[in-house]
């Protein structure tokens, strides 16, 4: 798992808190978009279809904070858009470590290079890098040429100066599950610290609605995908109960305030995914008042018949294990069960502080960096 020990204690001690306390509803990750505006226009997208003058608004680091200490959540995941845009994506994130939340920093990786001087790493740092698979399936998916290779010499770059770096895809109609193995197998050579996979949900932004699975397409993909997953030596960034799930070996339904979302027009009800029911001024408002009986499988939302993705469903996993001690203790022994990576820390010079490292990085070029 790409999250460090760190983060995972504050993870686990905040919902231990909240079972303790009898809190039905809480946040487990906090999702932020400071901005719309990107710099690709990928095909499954549906977060950047808007005029000019909202691509140009961005939230302050000021309140961004306010929203994090609002909502509560122990994770936020900073997303868009393409956060490095945002001129002070740094100061963003060196707030949020500073009141140690684990921060997903997600990005298309075409502007990492140039600014990771930005950051340093941190163990409650993670650069999640958009990969929808192999070179020409996701040059394909964004919609232009060489942004794999881009990406690909922003991860070295970044491991080798000791940032911890993981992947996120999303799946689409036609993609080949066996080239998806290959992708994990490729992904885990080049020393990623995990991965995290979802199905992709048919935003009505989106330009090519074509693409997205229905229900029984997605459970029957992943149960390919994922065979015998726990045995490959593949570190996916996943409660293995929502890997089940995708497999189609649990039943789950939506917990669509596990995510909650703050962008430039407020919060957004009522999840990160679909927007009906406008924006809430606060995180309590989006809470108090939101019908949350209209989401999900169970309510018969057609907007929500066909959506298996890990913003709303791995919530629920993360729920069911800690419904009980035997629940609880069911996934513990199913994380002990997985096999562990491979060790490939020789792929990189890490050697030294931090500083060393950096130093010796950038006295390299590119091509003479190890892979």
């Amino acid at each position: 798992m790409a999250m460090s020990m760190q983060g995972q204690l504050s993870v686990f001690k905040y919902l231990v808190t909240q079972k303790m306390k009898g809190v039905e509803k809480y946040p487990l990750v906090m999702m932020l978009e400071p901005l719309f505006a990107c710099n690709l226009e990928c095909a499954g997208c549906g977060k950047i279809q808007y005029p000019t003058d909202i691509l140009r608004k961005r939230l302050t680091p000021q309140e961004c904070f306010d929203s994090v200490e609002e909502c509560g959540a122990p994770v936020v995941s900073i997303a868009g858009g393409e956060p490095l845009i945002h001129p002070e994506i740094g100061s963003i994130v060196d707030g949020m470590i500073a009141r140690k939340k684990t921060v997903y920093l997600c990005t298309n990786a075409i502007l990492l290079e140039k600014n990771l001087h930005k950051f340093k790493p941190s163990p409650y740092l993670i650069f999640s890098i958009h990969l929808d698979g192999v070179e020409k399936t996701h040059d394909r998916m964004v919609c232009q040429q060489g942004v794999y290779k881009t990406a690909i010499a922003a991860i070295k770059l970044a491991k080798s100066q000791g940032f911890c770096v993981m992947t996120n895809s999303t799946i689409f109609q036609g993609e080949d599950a066996q080239e998806f193995r290959r992708f994990f197998d490729d992904n885990m050579a080049l020393g990623l610290d995990g991965m995290m996979i979802s199905p992709g949900y048919a935003y009505e932004k989106a330009p090519e609605q074509q693409l997205f699975l229905k229900n029984e397409q997605t459970k029957a993909w992943f149960k390919e995908a994922l065979k015998d997953w726990r045995t490959q030596g593949w570190a996916f960034n996943h409660s293995p109960f929502y890997l089940d799930f995708l497999e189609g070996k649990r039943e789950y339904d939506c917990t669509p305030w596990g995510n909650p979302l703050r962008n430039v027009f407020g919060w957004q009800r009522p999840c990160y995914l679909m927007n009906e029911g406008g924006y809430a001024k606060t995180y309590g408002e989006l809470l108090e008042t939101t019908d949350w009986s209209r989401y999900g499988h169970a309510s018969g939302n057609p907007k929500c018949a066909n959506c298996m993705t890990h913003c709303g469903f791995e919530p629920s996993s993360v729920a069911e294990a800690f419904s009980s001690l035997s629940s609880f203790f069911t996934l513990v022994a199913d994380f002990a069960s997985i096999k562990a990576p491979k060790k490939v820390s020789a792929s990189y010079d890490r050697t030294g502080t931090y500083d060393e490292v950096l130093a010796k990085a950038e006295g390299k070029t590119l091509t003479g960096t190890k892979s």
